[in-house]
């Protein structure tokens, strides 16, 4: 069993003021496998307050400062490839390939930020006046289950590359990857306070960074429910925030698409993650005269799809990081077939031959509306929803006609008429023949899925300011 009873302040790590213990489970057993003891708010406090303290000092570091820590991060992190995959593995499920990635994720983005930073203009001339780039200030880093220790090291590592120093509430469903990745922080030898973590619940923790006047920025990962709650309780503080929500991502296959040959990239993008995944492309749009061929083609590969044992090499789903998900799931499956939507594959209860585990079935709803709520609620699980069009017009009305707009697939052989498509849809990524990650663009949403982006130098410039400064003519600098 693991016990997990220290949170991370002031560059140490202590015993919290919090009393309260958290049950971690093993997803696909559901066995309690530890406890984490919860920090409250006194200890988001102390955390806060070191972070103020250290501030002044590392606001002021040197760029090769700044980089020459985030290059002990990077490999204090690698070191701990293993033992970050088998933590994946255990509290949240993974399938091995996905964990895999999962785990060579956190040391990847530290290392984007060192690119970065190396290049990154702080200073530019504009006329007359020279505009300086600023710390904006402390900064609050709350970071979600589903890929717990990538966020935490993304965030904080281009925080720290723009000089801020940070408080991390990180999901205390993922306690063992915390973990995992503190020590690794902690054995880069980074100055006390700079980074703070404290495991706790977002209604306790997380609200009292939202609503802290030390807390200069917010940058969060999760619901679009709680992003537009912190937005609200920022608000009195005037924070900064950078909100990266939820997500109803559709998937335009184009009239000219060959089928059999863009299926597994449709099935990829929405089943990504056991489905788990703010762009999970669970919208799948296809022209209604192609209706009953992409039926008869996704019904079969999906046949080959294996939901089970994530540390198995040929498992594709893993399961729901809980039990409260799993529920959330089945009542999807349920409502979506009282809408009247029908079951291609897939339905309510686990994977056949398995018992025991927060497993669901890979699930495919087609003859929808795009105005179910299957269609226009993210249901967080390897749930899709197969919704006909009319022409390219109808495809692109249907596409952006959602609250959410954070990413997006495009699908067809003609590779001018996919960018044309792609173009008129609102998101703030769009794929066109591809699932491929360029770190070096931002990434975030439109409309209720975000605000603001993260990822290469618009990543780093969310947490600056800029100064302008204008100087006598013909004054000297000293």
């Amino acid at each position: 069993m693991h016990r997990i009873e220290r949170i991370y302040i002031d560059g140490e790590f202590v015993a919290p003021h919090g009393q309260e213990w958290f049950d971690l489970h093993n997803p696909s057993t559901e066995e309690v496998i530890g406890q984490v003891l919860l920090g409250d708010a006194h200890d988001a406090r102390r955390a806060i307050a070191a972070a103020k303290a250290a501030f002044p000092a590392w606001s002021r570091t040197t760029r090769e400062k700044r980089v020459a820590a985030l290059k002990r991060m990077h490999r204090a992190v690698v070191a701990r490839e293993d033992r970050l995959m088998e933590a994946i593995l255990e509290e949240y499920g993974a399938p091995s390939v996905r964990g895999r990635w999962m785990a060579t994720y956190p040391a990847a983005v530290i290392e984007q930020a060192v690119e970065v930073l190396e290049s990154f203009a702080f200073e530019e001339q504009a006329g007359t006046a020279r505009v300086i780039q600023t710390p904006v200030g402390v900064a609050g880093l709350i970071t979600p289950w589903n890929s717990n220790a990538g966020f935490i090291c993304n965030k904080l590592a281009t925080a720290l590359a723009a000089g801020c120093t940070v408080v991390i509430k990180p999901s205390e469903m993922s306690a063992l990857q915390t973990q995992v990745i503190a020590e690794a922080l902690h054995d880069a030898g980074l100055p006390p306070g700079v980074f703070n973590i404290v495991n706790g619940r977002g209604d306790v923790v997380g609200e009292e960074i939202a609503r802290h006047p030390d807390i200069a920025k917010i940058s969060f990962t999760g619901s679009s429910a709680v992003g537009e709650h912190l937005v609200t309780a920022g608000a009195a503080t005037m924070k900064r925030v950078t909100l990266e929500l939820g997500g109803k991502s559709p998937t335009v296959v184009l009239e000219d698409a060959d089928f059999a040959s863009v299926m597994p990239l449709v099935l990829q993008a929405g089943f990504a993650n056991s489905g788990q995944a703010c762009i999970a492309g669970t919208r799948i749009l296809v022209p209604r005269a192609r209706l009953a061929e992409f039926e008869q083609i996704a019904r079969e590969a999906v046949s080959h799809i294996k939901s089970g044992d994530p540390s198995k090499a040929d498992t594709d789903i893993g399961p729901m990081v809980s039990a409260k998900q799993w529920e959330r799931v089945q009542s999807y499956i349920r409502l979506g077939q009282a809408e009247g939507a029908k079951l291609l594959v897939g339905g309510e209860g686990r994977p056949e031959g398995l018992h025991r585990g927060w497993f669901v079935k890979p699930t495919i709803f087609t003859g929808a509306t795009n105005q179910m709520r299957i269609a226009r609620e993210e249901i967080f699980g390897p749930v899709l929803t197969v919704i006909p069009y009319e022409d390219e017009a109808d495809a692109i009305a249907i596409a952006n006609d959602t609250r959410y707009g954070l990413s997006a697939l495009v699908l067809g052989k003609d590779s001018a008429r996919c960018e044309r498509v792609a173009r008129q849809i609102d998101a703030g990524r769009v794929l066109v023949n591809t699932l491929s990650h360029e770190p070096r663009a931002p990434f975030g949403g439109f409309k209720h899925s975000g605000l603001g982006r993260e990822m290469g130098r618009w990543g780093v410039n969310a947490y600056l300011e800029p100064k302008t400064l204008l100087m006598e003519a013909g004054g000297s600098r000293r």
